[in-house]
């Protein structure tokens, strides 16, 4: 089975050449190369919740203190720690992968 990634999951349109590029501006998710592969997914695609200015409930978010408690609820997120069941990785192993101070 193929594992979706946030834009596809959540359609939000912000995902390069996505309909609403223009209106919202790009998520940075997609472009997240230190991310990559991470939960089967595409760059930063199933780790949304530590990438600062990811779209939720139709605005664009701040940093992973400002909207995880929303993260923590949300249908994406969710599905990604019930697919990965054990092989989770846990948000403080993927924010210091994003500082630079540890790798998978």
């Amino acid at each position: 089975m193929k594992k979706v990634n946030c834009w596809e999951f959540n359609r939000c349109g912000r995902e390069p050449g996505g309909k609403k590029v223009k209106e919202l501006g790009s998520c940075p998710a997609p472009s997240m190369s230190l991310l990559d592969t991470i939960h089967d997914g595409a760059f930063g695609g199933r780790v949304c919740w530590v990438i600062a200015g990811t779209m939720c409930g139709g605005s664009v978010q701040g940093s992973f203190a400002q909207k995880y408690s929303s993260c923590e609820v949300c249908g994406f997120y969710l599905k990604v720690r019930t697919e990965e069941g054990l092989k989770f990785v846990q948000s403080s192993r993927l924010l210091a992968m994003l500082r630079g101070t540890s790798k998978l």
